[in-house]
């Protein structure tokens, strides 16, 4: 196992490298630059001055020269300077940080404990009123736009009936923990709901095949009860296939967070990289882009390692 993951963390060098090659890249061949923002001003500015703060920010200068340079601080732990406020992209990004891993920790939790019951009472009942039910409210969520939903639970459990708060984290002269739950009720089911809808039907699928395997009819032969057949011996084999779903679904949470963010004010990094993207800030963006690409490799590594525990089978030679 640790000769396994040492080999894992040495192969993520190259994939690093190779994945801010084409992030830089990609931002680079964006349309317009940094002072696209003067611009849209509709002011007349100077061609000079535009120019001139072009090499005040270094986008002047070729992009490989840029790269390197870029990448020379990043492995020095320094990722810029945002051109928008001035203030090293580190730290605007580890105050934002708190918030978004608050709202996607509680969306995961949600969508897991959700996801379980309902996808493992299904593959028990397949076929039933629940199940049927559970199956279209499934697809439901899969096609719903996430930003339509969160504008209907708005509308809904905040204009209409008044239970939760619209936006925000917490009530302005209020401090309780209280208050601030109910701020990330909305935001983390609005977040969960596509994840609640994608598992349960994962985890379904592979415990009814699980459930038809020899070794079950054997345990229940045994006389165990259905909880100890279902849970320990079904449950356990048909996670394994649905732990890489869920571990790319985490880095996913990220992204979504961006939409979930923005319709509830919630101060994340998703907000932090709409307001990036609107000002052409481009070491903010490579720094949120490459914090994404993290979430994605680190969560990838941790699925196969999640193997070894729940399938002995599974050997890291």
């Amino acid at each position: 196992m640790l000769a396994f993951t040492l080999r894992r963390l040495l192969q993520m060098i190259p994939l690093f490298l190779g994945i801010t090659v084409v992030l830089f890249a990609v931002i680079q061949a964006a349309p317009g630059g940094p002072e696209g923002a003067l611009l849209e001003s509709g002011r007349f500015i100077d061609p000079e001055v535009i120019e001139a703060y072009r090499e005040r920010l270094g986008v002047d200068q070729p992009i490989p020269v840029q790269y390197v340079k870029w990448l020379g601080a990043a492995l020095q732990g320094d990722l810029g300077v945002s051109f928008s406020t001035t203030r090293p992209v580190s730290e605007m990004i580890w105050e934002r940080l708190p918030a978004t891993l608050e709202l996607m920790g509680a969306a995961f939790l949600l969508a897991a404990i959700l996801a379980f019951a309902l996808g493992t009472f299904s593959a028990v009942r397949p076929y039933s009123w629940f199940d049927n039910t559970g199956t279209a409210i499934s697809f439901l969520g899969i096609a719903m736009p996430v930003f339509w939903f969160a504008l209907l639970l708005q509308l809904v459990f905040g204009v209409w009936l008044g239970w939760l708060p619209l936006s925000g984290t917490r009530t302005v002269g209020a401090s309780s923990l209280g208050d601030h739950l109910l701020h990330l009720i909305l935001p983390a089911v609005v977040l969960s709901f596509r994840y609640i809808a994608g598992w349960s039907r994962y985890l379904r699928s592979s415990l009814m095949g699980v459930l038809q395997q020899d070794y079950i009819r054997t345990a229940r032969a045994k006389g165990l009860p259905e909880w100890q057949v279902v849970g320990v011996h079904g449950l356990r084999n048909a996670l394994i296939p649905v732990v890489s779903i869920m571990a790319l679904n985490l880095a996913a949470l990220f992204s979504g967070a961006v939409i979930t963010e923005t319709v509830f004010s919630w101060p994340g990094i998703g907000r932090l990289f709409v307001t990036s993207m609107m000002s052409r800030d481009y070491p903010l963006l490579m720094g949120i882009l490459l914090l994404g690409s993290v979430m994605v490799v680190a969560f990838n590594l941790v699925a196969d390692l999640v193997y070894g525990w729940l399938d002995p089978r599974i050997r890291y030679e």
